[in-house]
This record gives structure tokens, sequence and C-alpha cells, in this order.
């Protein structure tokens, strides 16, 4: 008589399978976007022939950034501060929570909220060379309450708060794998 179950081999295989899927779903990355500031201009001062492509807060109101994303700044003879709120909005380039001049700065969100941009060249953030940014917290970084996931607060390292400090998609799928390849090994040890 002919058995028209799945032999034990091929069943153990679905079974691996679907441990495999199950475990690279539960991990589920989000993914990070890298934005350039200015696009192909750069990161420049305004002027006349270029004001509609560098109107930084026009271009960042209408970009979701999220946790995790990144700004590329491309400049020359220029620089790059993130400032306060009140030093945003006086131009004040004294104080900056971090500042860059290296003329290719990513700065990668690890919060949600605001952040503040400002040109450190004298004249250029009056000329409107600076750019408020809002970030989001991701949809799966939701607490089970609904309510975004707790930030650093006020007494953080503000040295550090501009670097990313949670797990990359690559360590998190790979941790995956991992997960499944001890497993196979298990059930067939």
């Amino acid at each position: 008589m002919v058995s028209l179950s799945p032999s034990p081999g091929f069943a153990m295989a679905n079974f691996l399978l679907l441990s495999l899927a199950t475990s690279l779903f539960l991990f589920n990355p989000a993914v990070a976007d890298q934005y350039t500031v200015g696009g192909p201009i750069g990161w420049t001062i305004p002027t006349e022939g270029n004001a509609a492509e560098s109107n930084y807060n026009h271009w960042a109101l209408r970009t979701r950034f999220h946790v995790g994303d990144s700004l590329y700044f491309k400049y020359e003879n220029d620089s790059v501060l993130l400032v306060s709120r009140d030093d945003y909005k006086g131009c004040e380039t004294f104080n900056p929570v971090a500042d860059f001049t290296d003329g290719n700065t990513t700065f990668q969100f690890d919060r949600e909220g605001f952040f503040y941009f400002i040109s450190g060249e004298p004249g250029h953030c009056e000329a409107g060379q600076r750019m408020i940014v809002r970030v989001m917290a991701h949809p799966g970084d939701m607490s089970p309450t609904g309510a975004p996931m707790a930030s650093p607060g006020p007494g953080s390292n503000p040295s550090s708060r501009h670097h990313f400090s949670g797990a990359s998609f690559d360590d998190r799928v790979g941790y995956g794998v991992f997960v499944a390849a001890a497993f196979m090994v298990l059930l067939f040890a």
C-alpha cells in the first residue's frame, strides 16, 4: 500500500524552513535611509540661482525622517552646527551641541524630536543656510501602550547624540540566522 503522508525527512525540511522564516520575521528590522541635504549642490548659502534647491526647511518639511535615518552634508569652506532651538532662532554659533567641519558629514538620528542645523560661517545662517528637522519614531519602535519609547533626557552626553545606538540590519539578520542554525543543529544532534 502507498502512503500519502510525507516522509519524515520532507516534514523536517519544511519545519526547518518555517523556523528560519519565522526567526527572520521576528527581528523585523527597520530600514534606515540616508538623505543628501541640498541635493547635488549640497549644503551651501542660498543665492538667487539656487534658492529653490537650497530651501532647506521646505525640503525637510516634505520629508519624513525616522530614528536611524541619516543626513549627508556635502560642503566646502563651510561647516554644519547642530544647535539648540534658541541658538537656531538667533543664528548663534558660539555654543553648538555638535560641530562638523570635514566637508563630508553624515549625521545619524538617534532619537525622535527636533534637530536644528545651521551653518557656522558668518552670515550664512542669516541668509537662510539653516534647517529644522523633525524626526519620528518608527512604528515598530512604539511601546505596548502606543506611546513612543523614551528618548535620552537633557542630561545625556551631547557628544554622543549624533550616533545611532541601535543594532544594525545586518546585526539583527545575522543573529536571526545564528538562532535558526543553532536550532537546526539541536534538532539533528
